[in-house]
C-alpha cells in the first residue's frame, strides 16, 4: 500500500488547477478559473476551479471534489491510482507501507509483470516503426488496412518479428527476468530454448482502463493454415480477457462525455471508428460478451449501442449478449450493417457525417431489432412465432427495471400483435415462480408507495425547513469555522430586587467551537445523515488541527462529502461566472456579519425546533386526560416563552416555521 507520507506530500505538492489544465482549457475568473464542462456537452462555461480552496465544480452535472476527485471521474482512476498519477507528475516518489512477506512478493510479481508488458508494448512499437522487417511486412498492413500514423502511435500498434526468439533475447538481454516473459505469455518455455509466442505477427496492445499494458492480441500475416489468425495473451496475473475490453483506454473519456459507447467485435473495428471521428468505442475481443466487461462499461455510461456484422449467423450469435446488458439494468440498442459489411469496412468507407447519420437512423430498440432479425424465420408458422415472442419476453424478465419491463411488454404487444395481458402472464412466470408472490409484492410495493405519498405530502415542508438550516450549519463550519469572532451571550439572572432580568455578556470563540458548543447545550444532533456525518467529521478536524484553516481538510476530502461540500463552498463562486461587480452590483458578503449570522442560524433551528416540540404536545392534548392536559399547558406555554426570549435575543422577531 502506498505510505499516508506519500499520499500526504501527494495532496500538498499537487495544485488542481494544473492538473485539470492538462484535460480541460481554462480561463482565469477572478480568484478562479473557469471552463467548459468535460462531463457534458455545453456552450456557457459552467465548470469552476478554486486554487485557493483547492477544489473544482461542474455545475452543468453536479459533480465536485478535490484533484483526486477529478482524476477518478475523468480518467476513472482508482483511489491508488489517481495517487500514482500525480506523483509521477510531480515527481514524487512513492513509499509502501509494511506489507507481508506473501504481499510483497504479490505486488513485486504484478508490478514486474507490468513492466515486463510495457517493454514489450514499446520493443513491438519500435520494431514496425524503424526495422525493415517491421517497416515492410508490419507497417505495410497497416497501411493497406487504411491506418495513419497518428493512429498507428494512438493505439501503440507494432510488430513481432519473423525470428524464434527476437523478442525474448532482446527482453533478456535488457535485464527482465525469464520468469516474467513467460508468466506474461511473451514467451512460451522450452526445455532447450524459449520463443516467442507472437513471432511474426502484427500486434494490438490490450491496456486497462488507467492505460497500463495487460496483454496484447497478435494477427498472423501468412496464409499459414495451422496457425490461428489472432492471438491472445494467455489469462495471468495481470490479464483476465473476461474482464478486460479492448480501446476501453482511449475509448472513456468520450464514452462518459457522450453518455454511450458502441460495442464490435474486433480490434480493427474499434481503430477503424478512431480513425473516422468515432471515439466511444470499444470491442469484446472476439470472446463471449461478459458481464465483467458489462460493469467496465457501466462505471461510464449506462447506454450501449451493439454493433453486429451484416452476416446473418453472426447476428444470431452474437444477439446472446443483450441479455447480458439488460440483465445489468443498461440500455441498449443494435445496429447491423449491411450485408457484407463490417464496422471496420464500412467505417472506412463511409463520411464521418454519414457514419453517425447511419448508426443514430438505424439503431433499433432490442426488441424490434430481435423482431426484424427473428420474424423472417417465424413468417406463418404459429410455433416459431410463440416461440419467438417467447424469446422476446425472455429477454425484457432480465430487465431489473419494473417500469421498463412493462414499457417493453406494451412494445411487444404492439409489433407481435398480442394481448399485453398474455405477454404479461408469461413474464410473470419468468421473473417469479410464484405468481401469488408476485401478486403479494406488487401490493405491498402499492401499499409501501401509498405511505411513503402520504408522509411525503405532510413532511416536505418541514423537512425542507430543517434541511436548510442543518445545511447552512455545514455551511459556516466550511467556510468561517476556523475565524475567531466576538459572540454575545443572553444570560437570565435575578437581580436585587429578585426579577429576572437579561445580561448581555461577549466572548470570543473560534465560530466551529460556538456552534458546538450551542447544539451540545441543547443535546441536539443533525437529523440529515450525511450532515450528520459531515458534521461530526469536521468537528473532530478541527479539534485535532488547530488553526490550519480547512485547506488541509478539502486536499483530502472524503469522496462521501465531495459533492455536499463542492456544492456550498462552489455557490459563492458562481456569482463569478455572471460578472456582478462588472454589473455594479455588489453582494454584501456573510463573512463581514458572520457572528450574527451564525447566532441566527443556530437561533432559528432552536426556534424550529421548539415549534415542533410544541405542535407534538398539542396533538397529544385530546388523548390525555384532564389533569394531564393541564401539565400538557404548562409545558406549552413555558416553550413559548422560552421562543419570545430567543427570537429577543436578536432583536428582531422571526416568521413561525410550522
Amino acid at each position: 500500500m502506498i505510505s499516508k507520507n506519500t499520499i500526504d506530500t501527494v495532496y500538498e505538492t499537487a495544485r488542481v488547477e494544473e492538473v485539470i489544465g492538462d484535460f480541460v482549457q481554462l480561463k482565469r475568473a477572478g480568484t478562479n478559473f473557469k471552463g467548459l464542462s468535460p462531463f457534458s456537452d455545453e456552450r456557457s462555461p459552467s465548470f469552476m476551479v478554486s486554487p485557493v480552496k483547492q477544489i473544482w465544480k461542474d455545475f452543468s452535472s453536479g459533480k465536485g471534489g478535490n484533484v483526486v476527485a477529478f482524476l477518478m471521474e475523468h480518467e476513472h482512476f482508482t483511489y491508488p491510482e489517481a495517487i500514482r498519477y500525480l506523483a509521477k507528475k510531480y515527481n514524487i516518489e512513492i513509499e509502501e507501507t509494511e506489507q507481508t512477506d506473501e504481499e510483497k512478493a504479490n505486488a513485486d510479481i504484478k508490478e514486474s509483470m507490468y513492466l515486463v508488458s510495457e517493454f514489450a508494448k514499446n520493443y513491438f512499437h519500435n520494431t514496425l516503426l524503424h526495422s525493415e522487417e517491421g517497416k515492410a511486412i508490419g507497417l505495410s498492413y497497416f497501411k493497406e488496412r487504411g491506418f495513419t500514423n497518428e493512429t498507428i502511435q494512438k493505439f501503440g500498434l507494432g510488430y513481432s518479428p519473423e525470428a524464434w526468439d527476437a523478442f525474448t533475447k532482446e527482453a533478456l538481454g535488457k535485464g527482465y527476468k525469464l520468469e516474467f516473459l513467460e508468466s506474461t505469455g511473451l514467451t512460451i518455455p522450452k526445455e532447450d530454448k524459449p520463443f516467442d509466442r507472437f513471432k511474426g505477427r502484427v500486434m494490438f496492445p490490450i491496456h486497462s482502463m488507467s492505460g497500463r499494458v495487460l496483454g496484447f492480441g497478435g494477427r498472423i500475416l501468412t496464409n499459414d493454415k495451422k496457425a490461428a489468425k489472432y492471438l491472445n495473451s494467455p489469462e495471468s496475473e495481470i490479464y483476465h480477457k473476461t474482464k478486460v475490453l479492448y480501446g476501453i483506454y482511449q475509448a472513456k473519456q468520450a464514452i462518459a462525455k457522450l453518455n454511450n459507447c458502441y460495442l464490435v467485435e474486433g480490434y480493427t473495428d474499434v481503430i477503424q471508428f478512431h480513425q473516422a471521428g468515432i471515439e466511444n468505442v470499444v470491442a469484446s475481443s472476439g470472446t463471449a460478451l461478459t458481464p465483467d466487461q458489462i460493469r467496465l462499461i457501466n462505471r461510464l455510461t449506462k447506454n450501449i449501442t451493439v454493433l453486429f456484422d451484416g452476416d446473418a449467423a453472426g447476428l444470431r450469435a452474437s444477439i446472446r449478449g443483450i441479455d447480458l446488458i439488460l440483465e445489468e439494468g443498461m440500455n441498449v440498442k443494435v445496429c447491423a450493417f449491411p450485408d457484407g459489411e463490417d464496422p471496420d469496412s464500412f467505417a472506412k468507407k463511409t463520411s464521418y457525417d454519414d457514419l453517425i447519420a447511419y448508426l443514430e437512423n438505424n439503431a433499433k430498440d432490442f426488441i424490434q431489432f430481435k423482431a426484424s432479425l427473428l420474424i423472417k424465420e417465424a413468417q406463418n408458422d404459429p410455433i416459431k412465432k410463440a416461440d419467438l415472442i417467447r424469446d422476446m419476453v425472455q429477454s425484457i424478465s432480465k430487465i431489473p427495471d419494473r417500469i421498463q419491463r412493462e414499457i417493453y411488454i406494451q412494445e411487444c404487444s404492439r409489433i407481435m400483435d398480442i394481448s399485453e395481458q398474455v405477454l404479461m402472464s408469461t413474464l410473470a412466470q419468468l421473473v417469479q415462480k410464484d405468481i401469488a408472490e408476485i401478486g403479494k409484492k406488487q401490493k405491498q410495493e402499492q401499499k409501501a408507495f401509498e405511505i411513503v405519498k402520504n408522509e411525503t405530502s405532510i413532511q416536505t415542508e418541514k423537512l425542507d425547513i430543517l434541511y436548510q438550516l442543518e445545511r447552512k450549519i455545514i455551511e459556516i463550519l466550511l467556510l468561517y469555522g476556523d475565524m475567531t469572532e466576538m459572540f454575545q451571550d443572553v444570560l437570565l439572572k435575578t437581580n436585587s430586587e429578585g426579577k429576572i432580568e437579561q445580561i448581555v455578556e461577549k466572548k470570543e470563540y473560534k465560530v466551529y467551537q460556538r456552534i458546538y458548543l450551542s447544539l451540545q447545550e441543547d443535546e441536539v444532533e443533525l437529523a440529515n445523515p450525511l450532515f450528520r456525518a459531515l458534521f461530526n467529521d469536521l468537528i473532530t478536524y478541527y479539534l485535532q488541527n488547530e488553526n490550519s484553516g480547512i485547506e488541509n481538510y478539502l486536499k483530502q476530502l472524503p469522496e462521501a462529502f465531495a459533492q455536499e461540500v463542492t456544492d456550498i463552498l462552489m455557490e459563492d463562486e458562481r456569482l463569478n461566472l455572471h460578472n456582478w461587480d462588472g454589473q455594479n452590483i455588489f453582494v454584501k458578503q456573510k463573512k463581514e456579519t458572520i457572528s450574527q449570522y451564525t447566532s441566527e442560524i443556530i437561533i432559528s433551528m432552536r426556534e424550529y425546533l421548539i415549534n415542533k416540540l410544541i405542535l407534538d404536545l398539542v396533538n397529544e392534548f385530546s388523548d390525555k386526560l384532564e389533569e394531564e392536559q393541564e401539565e400538557l399547558k404548562v409545558m406549552i406555554n413555558d416553550y413559548n416563552k422560552l421562543k419570545v426570549n430567543l427570537t429577543a435575543t436578536i432583536g428582531r422577531i422571526r416568521s413561525t416555521y410550522i
